[in-house]
C-alpha cells in the first residue's frame, strides 16, 4: 500500500510571482465511510458501506449464573446491518424463545433467566451475523458456560501427630469450579496463616511444611476457595496438627494408637534435602505465548532447604523474571518460543543438594502478523487483501466471504486467491463484500473482518463552510478540510481569491486534508480555499484565519514585606489583542480570595487592608481570554514588631484513658480523658492512628475535633490494624501524644483507589515501559495486593492486552512499533476483588534515531565574528520521536592567512524546538569554516547534513605580543616585538607612537610613526639623553587599527655630566650638623634617664602613679617602651608615577608598578614567597613619624636614621 505524500506544486503568473499551492496525493487506500452522527454524516446519508462488528462478547464467556445472560453484538454500516445468531453452529430462532430478545437497533442478545430459567439451558458456541446489501459480517465463536462454584464434599480428617522436624503436605484438593478458584490458608480468625521459606502454599493450593516445629501446633488449618465470578468462598474442613517431642510421642501413641493415624516415621535428626513437588528428577512443563510461566520445587530438609534456580545453556531473561512464593516458584511473563529449554531448580542445606530439571515447550496460539483491512475502491481500481499470522504450530489460512466458506461462496472473476492473499483487479460494484480470515490450529484462532466497498462518489467536503479560526500570533494554526471521494481525492489549498504568492515553505498539509501553519503571524490571516479533486469532479470549501495578539501583563505585581495591620496593594496592568475582552482574576494561594472586605479590586490593584498574619501568601493575577491565559504572582510577607512579654503558660498535659467502643466494619468510637490545660483552655484535640500491619511505628493524622468534645466518631479503612492516641493544643502549642489504645484490626475489602502517576515512555525502539506509584499496605484494603495492566494502541481497533503483576511498579511491553501512542490503565486488585475501572493514561511507545537530515542549509555571513544559519524542517515523520531541536556542529578547517593553518576542534550549538535557523557568534575573522546541521530527539541525533563551508571576512587584530625595548643609549632606544597572535586578516603596517615624560610627570609632544608591516625591530634616534619616553603601538589591517600596547623606557645618563653632580653626603659641613644634632640628642637622653630614676619628684612620676595598670599603655615595637602610635602624613606613599629609575629594565603599562615607583626600593621586605611587606616604602617602624604624641623621647637609632 502507498503511503500518501506531501508535494509541493507551483504555478508561474504573467506577473512573474510564484504562487505557492500544497496539494495531497494519494494512492488508494483505506477509507471508511463516516457512520457516527452529526454534520459530516448527514453529509454521507446516500453512501452505503458493509458492516463491520464494532463490539462483541469475549471468545470465552463465563457468566453469572444469577444474572440475566447479555451476549453483545454491535456493528455499523449503510443501510444499518440487520442480525442473525447461530447456537452450536445452527440456526437460532429468538422468536421461538420467550426468555431472549434482541437489543433494538443492535444484534446484543439479553437472555432474561432471573424471572425463570436455569443458565446451563443457555450453555454453547454463539456467533452472531451483521448483515446489509452490501455483504455480511460475522463475530467470533463465542462459548457461553455458567459459573459454578461446588461446595467440598464431605470428609473425615484425622488428626495429625508429627515429630518435631518432620516434613509434612496439607492437602487441599478443592472443587473443581468455573473459572478456578484462588486458594488461601487461614483460621478461624480468618487470619492468612503466616508463610516463610520453611512454610508455603504450592500451586495446587496445598500447603507445604519443610519442616514442622511446635509452634506449628494448631487446630484450624483451613483451605478456602474463592470464586471471584460469582463472589463465593468455600470452606473446607478444619485440619488439626500437634507437633510434639519424641517423648512426647509416645506417650501419645500408646494411649491412641487405635484411634490416631500416625505420620512419618522418619527421624527428626538433620537430613539433606528432597523434594515434595515435583517428583521424581524431571518433569515436563508446556505453556502458550504471551502467558506467564511458572515453575515451581518445594523442598523437605533440617534445616530448612534453600531453593535457586537456573536455565540450562542459557540465562533467565533479565525484566522478565520474578521470583515468588521465597524462591519456590519461578515466574517469567509474557514468554515466547525463545523461552522453550531445560530449567533447573536446585534445593540445598548444610548437608547436600538435588536438582530437578524442568523442560519447558512454549507454543503459541495464533498471533497476527498483518491482518486484513478494509478496501475502500472506485470501479476499475485494484487492490489486495493480505491475512498473514503465526503460530506453533504454524497455524492454517482460511477464507470466508459474507460468512461462507470462499470455495462455496459465489464466483467473483475480480478475486484471485493465494494462500494468505485476495488479489482484486479491475473490481466493480457486485464486487462489494466483507471477507473473514479466519487463522487456526490446536491452541486457538483469529478471525478478522474486512470488507471491500466499491464506489463511485465525486469528492465531498465535510467542513462547514466559512468556518471562522482565531488563532494566537506564534502557535500553529491548523485549517481543517475533512473529504471524502472515491476515488481517493486530492487534496489543494489556496490563500486568497486568486491565490497569495507565498515565497517561504511555511506549511504542512496532513494526509486527512488539514493545513497546518507552524508558527502563525498576522501576515498569515486571511481567506483559505480547499479544493479536492477525483476525475469524478471537484468540491471547494473557503474557511478565514484571523491571528490575534497575545495578552501580556506589562506591570506584573511585586515582593511586598508589610506589618500587620497596615495597608498593600499589588499592581497587575495587562495588554491584549483589542477584539478579545479578557477576564481579570485575582488568586490567593491558588485559591479565591478570602470573603472579606478587607480585600478589594481597584481596575489594575488588589488592595488589602487591615493586614493580618493569615493574608501571607502567593496573590496571582491571572488575565484569559477565549483564546489564551496569562498570569504572574508576588509573594505577600507579613511581620510585626516583637511582641510583649505575656504570662508564662504552658502547653496541655496529655490526654488519658482512651477507649474503643461501638466497633464497626468502617467505624468506631474513641473517647478520651483531657489532661490540665496549663492556664489556656484547650482549643482543639488532635487524634493520630498507627497501622501495626503495614506502617508500624508510623502515626498518621486521623482527625481534629473541639476542645470542648471527648469522644469521636472515626472513619475506618478496611484491613488496617489500628492504634489510636490523643494530643491536646491550646494557643500555646500542642501536648505530647497521649498513650496508645488497643489494637482493632477491621475486615479486608476491595481497593478502593487505583494506582497514580500512570505512565507509559519507551526507552527501546520496540517497547513500552509502563510505570505507576503503587498502592501502600494502608491503600491495599486487603490482602493480595496486585495490579492489573491493561494496554492497546491509541489509534486502532485492538482489544485491551492485560497481565497482572505484584510486588512491582513497572511493566515492560516488548515488540512494540516504533514511537506509537498507546491507552494505559492500571487497576488494583486484592484477593477480595478490583479496584473501580480507572481512567485510561496516553503514553508512547520508544524513539528511535531520526532518519532524515535537515536539507537547504544555508549560511548568511552577518559579519567577522558572527554567522546566520538556516535549514529546511525534516518531515515530523522521520523524527520517530518527540521533536526536541536541532543541533549545529561547525569547526575552523584553517585560517585563510597562510601563516595561521591548524585544524580546530568542533564547537556545538543546540537549537530547542521547531527552530529553522540560528546565530553562530565568537567565529574567527579571516577564516575558513565548516558546517553541519542534525535533527534530535530524545533518543539522540539524526544523520548530519552534508558540510557546508563559509568564510569569515577580515577583522582588526589583536596587540604585537611581547614587546620590548632593548640597547638603551644617550639619544636612541630599539624596539623588539612579535606579530600580534591572530591577525585576523593581513596587515597592512604597524603604528608607533610616543611622547617624552618631564620630571613633573607630564607628557610631551606626541610623535606618529608608521612601520611597515613586514618589520620586528625598531630604532629610534635622535631622542634627549636620560629621558623616560611612554611608547603606543599597535597593528593595522584593511579594517582598522588592533588593540595597542604601552610600554616605557629612559635613555642612559650622561656620564661626565653625572661627575660633575655634587654628593650632599661627601660635604664637610653637612657632616659636622649632622655630629651635633645626634650630641644634643645623646645629653637629652641622659638627663631625662637620670630625672627617672630619682622617682616621685617630677611630673612624670605623678603621671606614672596614677595610673592603675601600666600594662593598658601601648608599647613601641622597636625599643619595648610605652608610648602612643599615629600614622602621619609622610606614610603615604608617593604619587603613582614619581618615578625614579634604578635600573635600564622596561615595565608594561598594566604592571609597572614596582619598589622604586612607592619610595626607597632598597628598604622593602619580602616573604619568602616574594610576597612584599610594609606600606611601599622599607620597614615601617623604622620611618620617622610627625605628630608623634608620646610622652618620651625617641629612640636614638630611630632618631639618627631621621638624618641619614
Amino acid at each position: 500500500m502507498v503511503q500518501p505524500k506531501i508535494m509541493l506544486k507551483k504555478k508561474h503568473s504573467s506577473a512573474g510571482r510564484a504562487p505557492l499551492i500544497l496539494f495531497l496525493c494519494q494512492m488508494v487506500n483505506a477509507l471508511d465511510v463516516p457512520l457516527d452522527h452529526g454534520e459530516k454524516a448527514k453529509l454521507l446519508d446516500d453512501l452505503v458501506q458493509p458492516p463491520t462488528i464494532t463490539q462483541q462478547s469475549p471468545k470465552n464467556y463465563i457468566i453469572d449464573p444469577r444474572e440475566n445472560i447479555v451476549i453483545q453484538c454491535e456493528a455499523k454500516g449503510k443501510p444499518p446491518p440487520s442480525f442473525s445468531w447461530t447456537r452450536n453452529g445452527t440456526h437460532f430462532d429468538i422468536d421461538k424463545d420467550p426468555l431472549v430478545t434482541m437489543k433494538h437497533g443492535s444484534g446484543t442478545l439479553i437472555i432474561n433467566i432471573m424471572a425463570e430459567g436455569k443458565a446451563e439451558t443457555y450453555e454453547g458456541v454463539y456467533q452472531c451475523t451483521a448483515r446489509n446489501e452490501r455483504g455480511a459480517a460475522v463475530s467470533n465463536s463465542i462459548v457461553v458456560r455458567p459459573s459454578r462454584s461446588p461446595l467440598w464434599t464431605k470428609e473425615r480428617l484425622e488428626p495429625i501427630i508429627l515429630r518435631n522436624g518432620q516434613s509434612l503436605v496439607l492437602p487441599c484438593r478443592p472443587p473443581i469450579g468455573l473459572p478456578p478458584a484462588i486458594i488461601f490458608w487461614m483460621d478461624n480468625s480468618f487470619q492468612r496463616l503466616p508463610q516463610s521459606e520453611r512454610v508455603s502454599q504450592g500451586l495446587n493450593g496445598d500447603l507445604y511444611f519443610s519442616n514442622v516445629l511446635p509452634e506449628d501446633t494448631r487446630e484450624d488449618y483451613i483451605c478456602y476457595a474463592r470464586f471471584n465470578h460469582t463472589q463465593t468462598i468455600q470452606q473446607k474442613q478444619p485440619i488439626s496438627l500437634k507437633v510434639i517431642s519424641v517423648d512426647e510421642l509416645n506417650d501419645t501413641i500408646a494411649a491412641n494408637l487405635s484411634d490416631t493415624e500416625f505420620y512419618g516415621a522418619k527421624s527428626s535428626k538433620e537430613r539433606s534435602p528432597t523434594f515434595l513437588t515435583p517428583e521424581g528428577n524431571e518433569s515436563v512443563k508446556e505453556e502458550l505465548r504471551g502467558n506467564t510461566l511458572s515453575l515451581e520445587c518445594i523442598a523437605e530438609g533440617l534445616p530448612t532447604p534453600i531453593i535457586y534456580w537456573i536455565k540450562e545453556d542459557g540465562t533467565l531473561p533479565v525484566n522478565r523474571t520474578f521470583y515468588r512464593n521465597f524462591k519456590k516458584t519461578l515466574q517469567i511473563t509474557h514468554v515466547s518460543e525463545a523461552d522453550s529449554g531445560n530449567y533447573q531448580c536446585i534445593a540445598k542445606n548444610t548437608l547436600g543438594a538435588i536438582h530437578h530439571t524442568i523442560s519447558v515447550t512454549v507454543k503459541a496460539a495464533p498471533y497476527w502478523i498483518v491482518a486484513p483491512q478494509n478496501l475502500v475502491l472506485s470501479p476499475g481500481e485494484n487492490g489486495t487483501l493480505v491475512c498473514r499470522a503465526n503460530g506453533n504450530p504454524k497455524p492454517r489460512i482460511g477464507w470466508l466471504t459474507n460468512g461462507v466458506p470462499i470455495e462455496i461462496a459465489p464466483d467473483d472473476p475480480s478475486r484471485k486467491i493465494d494462500g494468505d492473499t485476495i488479489i482484486f483487479s479491475n473490481v466493480q460494484e457486485r464486487s462489494s463484500a466483507v471477507y473473514q480470515c479466519n487463522a487456526s490450529n490446536e491452541y486457538g484462532y483469529l478471525l478478522a473482518n474486512a470488507f471491500v466497498n466499491v464506489l463511485a462518489e465525486p469528492p465531498r467536503i465535510l467542513t462547514s463552510p466559512n468556518t471562522l479560526y482565531q488563532i494566537i500570533a506564534n502557535r500553529p494554526a491548523l485549517l481543517d478540510c475533512a473529504f471524502f471521494g472515491s476515488p481517493l481525492p486530492t487534496i489543494e489549498w489556496f490563500k486568497g481569491t486568486r491565490g497569495s504568492a507565498l515565497h517561504e515553505d511555511i506549511y504542512v498539509l496532513h494526509d486527512n486534508g488539514t493545513l497546518e501553519i507552524p508558527v502563525a503571524q498576522k501576515d498569515s490571516t486571511g481567506t483559505y480555499t480547499c479544493v479536492a479533486r477525483n476525475k469524478l469532479g471537484m468540491a471547494k470549501n473557503e474557511v478565514h484565519l484571523e491571528i490575534k495578539d497575545p495578552t501580556r501583563i506589562i506591570k506584573q505585581p511585586e515582593y511586598a514585606v508589610v506589618q500587620r495591620g497596615s495597608k498593600v496593594s499589588f499592581e497587575c496592568k495587562v495588554k491584549h489583542d483589542q477584539t478579545l475582552i479578557p477576564t481579570i482574576l485575582w488568586l490567593k494561594d491558588n485559591g479565591e480570595l478570602p470573603n472579606d472586605e478587607r480585600f478589594s479590586i481597584d481596575k489594575d490593584h488588589l488592595v488589602v487592608t487591615d493586614v493580618s498574619d493569615g493574608d501571607g501568601g502567593i496573590y496571582t493575577c491571572a488575565a484569559n481570554t477565549t483564546l489564551d491565559s496569562v498570569s504572574a504572582s508576588a509573594v505577600l510577607r507579613v511581620v510585626a514588631p516583637t511582641p510583649t512579654p505575656a504570662p508564662i503558660y504552658d502547653v496541655p498535659n496529655p490526654p488519658f484513658d482512651l477507649e474503643l467502643t461501638n466497633q464497626l466494619d468502617k467505624s468506631i468510637q474513641l473517647t478520651w480523658t483531657p489532661g490540665d490545660d496549663n492556664n489556656s483552655p484547650i482549643t482543639k484535640f488532635i487524634i493520630e492512628y498507627e497501622d501495626a500491619m503495614h506502617e508500624a511505628g508510623l502515626w498518621h493524622h486521623q482527625a481534629e475535633v473541639s476542645g470542648t468534645q471527648t469522644t469521636a466518631q472515626l472513619k475506618l479503612s478496611p484491613y488496617v490494624n489500628y492504634s489510636f492516641r490523643v494530643m491536646a493544643e491550646n494557643n500555646i502549642g500542642r501536648s505530647v501524644p497521649s498513650e496508645a489504645s488497643e489494637q482493632y484490626l477491621t475486615k479486608a475489602a476491595e481497593p478502593d483507589q487505583n494506582p497514580t502517576a500512570v505512565e507509559g515512555l519507551g526507552t527501546e525502539p520496540d517497547n513500552l515501559v509502563i510505570t505507576w506509584k503503587p498502592l501502600n499496605g494502608f491503600e491495599s484494603n486487603g490482602p493480595g495486593l496486585q495490579y492489573k495492566v491493561s494496554w492497546r494502541q491509541k489509534d486502532g481497533d485492538d482489544e485491551w492486552t492485560s497481565v497482572v503483576v505484584a510486588n512491582v511498579s513497572k511493566y515492560i511491553v516488548s515488540g512494540t512499533p516504533t514511537f506509537v501512542p498507546y491507552l494505559i490503565k492500571v487497576q488494583a486488585l486484592n484477593d477480595v476483588g478490583f479496584a473501580p475501572e480507572p481512567a485510561a493514561v496516553l503514553g508512547h511507545s520508544g524513539e528511535d534515531l531520526p532518519m532524515v537530515a535537515p536539507g537547504n542549509v544555508r549560511v548568511i555571513v552577518v559579519n567577522s565574528t558572527l554567522a546566520e544559519v538556516h535549514w529546511d524542517p525534516v518531515p515530523l515523520k522521520s523524527v520517530r520521536g518527540h521533536l526536541q531541536g536541532y543541533r549545529i556542529y561547525y569547526w575552523k578547517a584553517q585560517s585563510s592567512s597562510k601563516r595561521n593553518r591548524r585544524h580546530i576542534e568542533k564547537k556545538i550549538l543546540t537549537f530547542q524546538g521547531s527552530k529553522t535557523h540560528g546565530m553562530l557568534p565568537g567565529l574567527q575573522p579571516y577564516s575558513h569554516y565548516a558546517l553541519n546541521v542534525r535533527v534530535i530527539n530524545g533518543k539522540g541525533e539524526g544523520p548530519a547534513s552534508t558540510d557546508k563551508s563559509f568564510h569569515t571576512p577580515e577583522g582588526v587584530p589583536s596587540a604585537p605580543s611581547n614587546l620590548k625595548i632593548v640597547n638603551p643609549t644617550l639619544d636612541s632606544l630599539t624596539l623588539e616585538w612579535d606579530p600580534p597572535s591572530q591577525p585576523n586578516g593581513i596587515l597592512t603596517e604597524y603604528v608607533l607612537k610616543y611622547q617624552p615624560i618631564n620630571s613633573t610627570h607630564e607628557l610631551g609632544p606626541l610623535v606618529d610613526l608608521k612601520i611597515p608591516a613586514n618589520k620586528t625591530r625598531w630604532t629610534l634616534k635622535n631622542l634627549n639623553f636620560s629621558t623616560r619616553y611612554k611608547f603606543y603601538f599597535y597593528a593595522q589591517t584593511s579594517v582598522g587599527s588592533g588593540s595597542q600596547i604601552t610600554e616605557e623606557a629612559v635613555t642612559t645618563v650622561d656620564e661626565a655630566m653625572a661627575s660633575r653632580q655634587v654628593d650632599i653626603a661627601t660635604q664637610g659641613w653637612f657632616i659636622g650638623l649632622m655630629c651635633a644634632v645626634a650630641l644634643l640628642i645623646l645629653i637629652l637622653l641622659i638627663v631625662c634617664f637620670i630625672r627617672r630614676n630619682k622617682g616621685g619628684k617630677y611630673p612624670v612620676k605623678e603621671k606614672e602613679d596614677a595610673h592603675a595598670d601600666p600594662e593598658i599603655q601601648p608599647m613601641k615595637e622597636d625599643d619595648g617602651t610605652f608610648g602612643e602610635y599615629s600614622d602621619a602624613e609622610d606614610h603615604k606613599p608617593l604619587k603613582k608615577g614619581s618615578r625614579t629609575p634604578s635600573d635600564r629594565t622596561v615595565k608594561k603599562e598594566d604592571s609597572d608598578d614596582s619598589l622604586v615607583d612607592y619610595g626607597e626600593g632598597v628598604n622593602g621586605q619580602f616573604n619568602e614567597d616574594g610576597s612584599f611587606i610594609g606600606q611601599y616604602s622599607g620597614k615601617k617602624e623604622k620611618e620617622p613619624a610627625e605628630g608623634n604624641e608620646s610622652s618620651e623621647a625617641p629612640s636614638p637609632v630611630n632618631a639618627m636614621n631621621s638624618f641619614v
